[in-house]
């Protein structure tokens, strides 16, 4: 079946998202498990992801453990520190597949305000021709409901869509509805998969 667009994840495929090492050489291990033990950060996190406010969302978690300001505050004001490395090839592989025209969209697990806040970092995630982000949808992987809402905004049918990520659960919905897949566990399988699709040949995947 022809490929008719690549679905990109961004967190682990283009750019790293660790923050329990941004935390373990801010604040020693020892004290970033207790911080996630008594604080529900992730969960946050996750609620942002989902479309609540960054910065009201921090705001009420220090309310509710005021023991933990100084970590919580950190999630904050260092957010951009833990959205990192860029994932070098990875970006070069996107870049590669607009060259050759195929059609490239972003469908990310991200809050609405710390994607503009990464894409002011990263420009290079402006460059999708489609963005379908969890925080703007207010749906988050791997709810059939984004994939289905990614589907209807394209026009695409399910089988000509290639969706690579990172998480095993997120791959498997997609998979459910018939898109093509790929399991993200570095730039060289993913280059692989894009050669055995035909979208780029061995050169242009280096």
């Amino acid at each position: 079946m022809k490929i008719s667009a690549v679905v990109f994840d961004i967190g682990n495929v283009l750019i790293g998202w660790t923050p329990a090492q941004f935390f373990d050489a801010k604040i020693g291990a020892d004290r970033r498990r207790a911080f996630f033990d008594a604080v529900p950060i992730l969960a946050a996190n996750a609620a942002i992801d989902r479309g609540s406010r960054f910065p009201d969302t921090i705001v009420q978690l220090v309310d509710q453990h005021p023991d933990w300001e100084a970590e919580i505050t950190l999630w904050h004001t260092c957010w951009l520190d833990m959205v990192s490395p860029v994932i070098t090839r990875s970006v070069k592989l996107l870049r590669a597949l607009r060259r050759q025209g195929v059609p490239v969209f972003a469908l990310s697990n991200f809050g609405a305000e710390t994607f503009e806040i990464a894409k002011a970092r990263y420009p290079f995630l402006a460059e999708f021709d489609q963005h379908y982000i969890s925080g703007v949808m207010r749906i988050m992987k791997p709810d059939p409901e984004i994939y289905a809402a990614l589907e209807q905004d394209s026009g695409l049918a399910p089988e000509t869509l290639l969706f690579v990520d990172d998480l095993s659960e997120n791959i498997a919905a997609a998979a459910a509805r018939g898109w093509q897949v790929h399991l993200f566990d570095g730039p060289q399988g993913w280059a692989d998969c894009l050669v055995a699709h035909g979208l780029l040949s061995e050169e242009q995947a280096q």
